[in-house]
């Protein structure tokens, strides 16, 4: 298989299916190096291919069949980091990212692609498992999320739920 074929295997891998696939798990299905992939990926971006890099692996991301996008800033400490995502996702929200505003290196953004209890649990099991300090840790407690769900009135549902519990501190 040659590269060209690599990189399209590699993008119908992402796009058939709905879960995270990681760069080892590409790697052996395909017979290369897991820095491979990280190069194949880097190129189908350049592309313009939308695939982003979570903690659980790659995903593709097709921009144009989500429209309804929020970005919200909230303040809670980690130990509340799975109570308000599993407001977003029972909310029928997505979580896209993770986003501070960092006094020297300015705006830092981390892909989270969260949509699911189960996805909430991955997540919270490598933070775990990595004994990994979160990036609300930088800035204390402050941070905003790109959200996104169905129609706006999801979005407000979501809004009014963490304006509830304390944790949303600005509208956007």
């Amino acid at each position: 298989m040659d590269k060209e074929e690599r990189r399209n295997t590699i993008l119908a891998m992402l796009k058939e299916t709905n879960k995270p696939l990681t760069g080892k798990y590409l790697a052996e299905k395909l017979g290369v190096t897991r820095q491979i992939i990280v190069q194949d990926i880097a190129l189908l971006r350049a592309e313009n291919n939308d695939i982003m890099s979570t903690a659980r692996g790659y995903i593709f991301y097709d921009r144009k069949q989500h429209v309804n996008k929020r970005v919200i800033t909230v303040c809670h400490g980690k130990d509340s980091i799975e109570d308000e995502l599993t407001i977003i996702v029972d909310f029928g929200g997505r979580v896209l990212d993770v986003i501070i505003e960092h006094p020297i290196y300015g705006e830092i953004i981390a892909s989270l692609m969260i949509e699911s209890r189960r996805d909430i649990k991955e997540f919270m099991e490598i933070m775990k498992k990595n004994d990994t300090v979160p990036l609300l840790k930088l800035t204390s407690n402050i941070h905003m999320h790109t959200i996104e769900a169905k129609n706006e009135e999801i979005l407000d549902e979501i809004e009014n739920e963490l304006r509830k519990k304390g944790y949303l501190i600005l509208e956007n």
